[in-house]
């Protein structure tokens, strides 16, 4: 590795208490073999994992709300590596927060037209409250995008959105950004973690998930070069 290259990993650890969208404990690690039930000098732990596809960092495929739209194995690895785009609003936003096409916009006026291919990641600093599942989850309420912004967006052909919230959507008014992003062919990703240790442009992100055959959704890895 380039010694002036930093690594950044946008993931969330999962457990069991990590915040759900239903308030149920959605990520469950058992242990099928443990050591003291093997024979020295092999030792063996083997264990399942019984969880949701959306649980923690994950990424919504156009299936996800698109009947017949592509799933999770559909999507190409030029989609999910691709330019990084990193817009804070950290310093505004708040839980009824709408980020709004101006913000884009004044982000291109000073770095220029985002590009083809790229992917956007919205700071809101809302993962700060990660470590406390009721503050997260806030009844539902925390920044998220506007339709608008994210037509917009589709319009520079980006491969996709991330945030680092529960959902680009809250529900109160439905999920139209779902609706459009997924709608479009692209992918969204949620509950994205370190979003500040990226600059606003010039980095490269590896959006990585469980390649489920059919899967709408999936958990994943994500990780920035810088």
């Amino acid at each position: 590795m380039n010694k002036e290259h930093k690594y950044v990993d946008l993931t969330h650890k999962l457990s069991p208490d990590i915040p759900s969208w239903d308030g149920s404990c959605c990520f469950n690690l058992s242990i099928n073999t443990d050591y003291k039930d093997c024979i020295p000098p092999d030792l063996f732990r083997t264990q399942s994992i019984n969880c949701t596809t959306s649980i923690g960092t994950h990424m919504d495929a156009p299936a996800h709300v698109i009947p017949g739209g592509r799933t999770i194995d559909q999507l190409t690895l030029g989609e999910l590596i691709s330019e990084c785009i990193m817009i804070d609003v950290s310093k505004e936003a708040d839980e009824e927060y709408l980020i709004m096409p101006y913000v884009v916009e004044d982000f291109e006026k000073e770095h220029g037209t985002i590009k083809p291919g790229s992917f956007v990641i919205f700071y809101t600093g809302w993962s700060n409250n990660w470590s406390n599942s009721d503050k997260y989850k806030n009844n539902f309420k925390w920044p998220s995008i506007d339709p608008t912004t994210a037509e917009l967006l589709i319009n520079r052909n980006i491969s996709g959105i991330g945030t680092d919230t529960f959902s680009v959507d809250t529900g109160k008014s439905g999920f139209p950004v779902h609706r459009i992003i997924l709608g479009a062919d692209k992918y969204l990703v949620e509950n994205i973690a370190n979003v500040s240790e990226l600059p606003p442009t010039g980095s490269k992100v590896f959006v990585l998930p469980m390649n489920i055959k059919d899967g709408t959704e999936a958990s994943i890895r994500i990780i920035a070069l810088i």
